[in-house]
């Protein structure tokens, strides 16, 4: 019998961490969104070069990494308010490709605390939900209420974005405890900050899992 929490019914689903992905029923695309730091640093990576090596992106959340390492739907995407609307489409495309209705489930990393428990994330909340919204204005709109939840959120606070992510636990962790100057990985990248990470649909560019790298999704 399915689980009354796998949102087996619905096209479009949401949980959260590795946990919530194992709760779900398996889905067509998998979407990764750990808005800070690492949906929006894998975006300027495969942006500055032609792949990202998964090993190497752990260094910027081991959150999201966990997640992108756990999923094993055919196509595994990265993505945050910065490219919801680019994500959408890629689904879209995904889908007129297949040429059958393609279930997705976007995955809010979340942050762990010292003890290793999961801790709700603002950020994560919102760019899972910017997703979501970008999915239903393509008409991609049977959603879970977990998922629409998160949709409507998101409309209601999209023009306090860079406040709320600013100002959220994670943004004030990331404010005092990174100097500008630091760098990770060896692509040279500064990870993103929160008002970057804020910014919407800032970029076409969806990154995609693929034989342990992220690539361009074409």
């Amino acid at each position: 019998m399915p689980s009354p929490f796998d949102q087996s019914t619905y096209q479009v689903r949401l949980e959260w961490g590795v946990a919530g992905l194992e709760r779900l029923a398996t889905a067509d695309v998998v979407v990764v969104v750990d808005v800070l730091r690492f949906s929006s640093t894998v975006v300027d990576a495969v942006a500055s070069t032609t792949e990202v090596v998964l090993a190497d992106a752990v260094r910027w959340s081991r959150n999201g990494a966990a997640v992108a390492s756990a999923a094993s739907a055919p196509t595994v995407l990265v993505g945050g308010i910065r490219n919801a609307a680019a994500v959408a489409r890629a689904v879209q495309t995904v889908q007129e490709r297949t040429g059958e209705r393609t279930s997705v489930a976007v995955i809010a990393a979340g942050e762990l605390d010292a003890e290793g428990l999961m801790r709700f994330a603002v950020e994560d909340h919102l760019g899972a939900g910017a997703i979501v919204a970008a999915l239903t204005d393509l008409g991609i709109d049977h959603t879970s209420p977990e998922a629409a939840v998160a949709a409507e959120g998101f409309r209601a606070l999209s023009g306090a974005l860079r406040h709320l992510l600013g100002a959220s636990g994670s943004g004030r962790e990331i404010a005092g405890g990174i100097p500008a100057t630091a760098k990770i990985g060896a692509s040279g990248l500064a990870p993103s900050t929160a008002e970057q990470a804020a910014a919407l649909d800032a970029t076409d560019l969806v990154p995609m899992l693929e034989d342990g790298r992220f690539v361009r999704f074409r």
